[in-house]
């Protein structure tokens, strides 16, 4: 694609990554064929081809943020499976993140949804806010069907249907707090390694059982397990907001955390069990490239950080104590096998364990869980999740498998189908207890 910045927007790193993405772009519309919002409403704009094209136009001629380019960035999953279908290697997420930071930064939204925005970036990242926004969500759920409808598919959702959405995601009770950052497990037996295990926001609210059941898999395992004192979100789910500010803090003080203890008792890898997580990490490097104090060291926690099923294909696992029947649907999450190209890995953990893996029909396809996007986007998330949960049903699963708490809430929300991270249903199969709800 051919592009015009000036000499001046190119001294902007920015800008110059901008323009080399967009330059690769070739418009052929592979990308429009594997992308959620382009086959559901089949509005050009709403699909990589043409949100290319709008941010371009807004880079290129350095103006404000329309009301249009809004609607069609904020439309977008950021699932990736563009990037994955691709010919031309166009890094589509490194263009969009730049397009949602210039629309936060100088788009001035309405105030109700500059509001739920800003109270979503203030709650989701701390555990302890999240927590007891649940449990008053819990309560105020029992309102929720007081809340007047909208319209199918709006175009822009209002406040009440978001607060609608928001609270139908909400559990109807939540599970204990998991151990405490500055725990160390030891590993039974001889120590064949030490990492660290991500502790996550939301999944250490909704879900410790996850990180209970890698624990106990690696300690099982001979791997030395710490959850680093002072960790803090990863920022994946400000980064999406466009808030980039409080992202790359909480990057940064999160590699200060992680390469104190790697250049201390050592760490052979840094776990991730929510790959949405993990994308964002493995892309610090990236994010804090032009930072003097932070460049190297940022590009050395990327390297370090592996998706749990990733680093247990790297060890050899004991033999399955069991040997089950059960259909497992496998999803994979958009951020696992479009944002880090992982998709073999988690399914022959689970076949060599003694599960029968099933591939979901239009495995490409979006969840429509995304971060915060079937709160903010609830039409289209739950068309999506419907979607998703019809094919899911073709291969009569016993349970479902995914590595993302949050595909795991979104898909539950819409099928009577346990859902279970990978990592427990590992666990179980050499030596755990079985996968439970709570």
């Amino acid at each position: 694609m051919k592009t015009e910045f000036s000499l001046a927007q190119l001294a902007d790193p920015d800008i110059a990554e901008a323009n080399k993405i967009l330059r690769a772009c070739v418009h052929c519309g592979f990308c429009t064929a594997t992308c959620p919002t382009y086959v559901l409403l089949g509005d050009e704009l709403d699909s990589p081809r043409g949100r290319i094209y709008l941010i371009k136009q807004m880079l290129e001629k350095d103006r404000p943020p329309t009301q249009e380019v809004v609607k069609h960035i904020d439309r977008c999953l950021s699932c990736l499976a563009c990037m994955t279908t691709c010919p031309s290697g166009v890094h589509y997420m490194h263009l969009v993140d730049q397009a949602r930071v210039r629309i936060e930064k100088e788009y001035t939204r309405p105030l109700t949804e500059r509001l739920l925005r800003a109270a979503l970036a203030w709650v989701l990242p701390r555990p302890g806010l999240f927590r007891l926004s649940m449990i008053v969500a819990r309560w105020a759920r029992r309102l929720a069907a007081l809340l007047p409808a909208s319209k199918a598919a709006a175009a822009s959702p209002n406040l009440l249907r978001r607060i609608k959405a928001m609270l139908a995601l909400a559990p109807g009770s939540l599970p204990a707090p998991g151990p405490a950052g500055g725990s160390v497990f030891p590993a039974l037996g001889a120590r064949r390694g030490r990492v660290a295990l991500l502790q996550g926001c939301a999944q250490q609210v909704l879900a410790p059982r996850i990180n209970q059941a890698a624990i106990n898999l690696l300690t099982r395992h001979g791997i030395e397990v710490v959850l680093v004192k002072d960790e803090q979100c990863c920022g994946a789910l400000t980064h999406h907001l466009g808030r980039d500010d409080d992202a790359l803090a909480r990057a940064r003080a999160n590699i200060v955390v992680w390469l104190k203890e790697a250049e201390g008792d050592g760490l052979d890898a840094i776990l991730v069990t929510t790959s949405g997580c993990g994308t964002v990490i493995k892309d610090y490097g990236f994010m804090l490239r032009e930072d003097r104090d932070f460049a190297t060291a940022a590009a050395k926690i990327s390297a370090l950080a592996k998706d749990i099923t990733e680093y247990l294909g790297s060890i050899e696992l004991q033999p399955a104590q069991q040997q089950s029947d059960l259909v497992i649907a496998y999803h994979s999450a958009c951020s696992l096998q479009h944002g880090q190209k992982i998709t073999h890995a988690p399914k022959e953990l689970l076949s060599k364990n003694g599960f029968v893996v099933k591939d979901v029909p239009e495995s490409h396809l979006c969840c429509g869980s995304a971060g915060t996007y079937n709160i903010l986007q609830p039409d289209i998330a739950n068309r999506l999740r419907d979607r998703k949960v019809a094919n899911i049903a073709k291969v009569k699963p016993d349970m479902i498998a995914a590595g993302n708490i949050g595909c795991m809430v979104q898909i539950a929300g819409g099928t009577s189908v346990p859902v279970v991270h990978t990592v427990e249903l590992l666990d179980w199969a050499t030596g755990g207890p079985r996968p439970g709800l709570n």
